[in-house]
């Protein structure tokens, strides 16, 4: 194998668990706004933009788990990591929900300094604040969890929590 489909599939494969987890909490969260705001005629994205979404998120991870300051404290208790994490995959979560919701009062808006006037008028701060709560709370259960996996190993976490690979399952005897 080349170094070039090596660094592929290596980058393939560490983008895959948080796309994956974005792929699923995106789309809970767009069902979640479908319900709230069921009957009220506000446009939804489809699964192909949760999708996208979802990938996009997944390589911003990739890409921030380059940066030196991610790991700021690696020999403090992981909930500082955690917490740091979670605050910059936050901010990145926020401004993608903030594009998401700008993108769509841009279609009928003539440029983008009214898109974004109409979009702070109009918009309903209850419901973006709502999913922007749901977000950090399931980006910090994906941060907690991501570095449990770093200080453990994955192979490790994968073991407690699904068992060994191959392993048959063992009966239990009722006394």
């Amino acid at each position: 194998m080349s170094k070039l489909t090596a660094t592929m599939k290596h980058e393939f494969l560490e983008m895959l668990p948080p796309t994956i987890f974005f792929f699923v909490i995106l789309h809970i969260v767009a069902i979640i706004r479908s319900l709230m705001t069921h009957g009220t005629g506000i446009t939804l994205p489809t699964s192909a933009s949760v999708t996208i979404a979802a990938l996009v998120l997944g390589k911003s991870v990739l890409l921030a788990n380059l940066l030196p300051f991610v790991n700021r404290f690696p020999e403090k208790p992981l909930i500082w990591n955690a917490g740091w994490r979670t605050l910059i995959y936050t901010v990145v979560a926020l401004f993608v929900h903030y594009l998401e919701h700008l993108y769509d009062y841009w279609k009928e808006a003539p440029n983008l300094l009214a898109a974004n006037h109409q979009l702070f008028a109009e918009l309903n701060w209850a419901h973006f604040w709502a999913i922007q709560i749901l977000l950090v709370t399931l980006i910090a259960n994906y941060c907690m969890v991501a570095e449990l996996a770093r200080v453990i190993g994955r192979d490790r976490l994968k073991r407690m929590f699904f068992g060994p690979s191959g392993a048959q399952p063992t009966k239990s005897v009722a006394g």
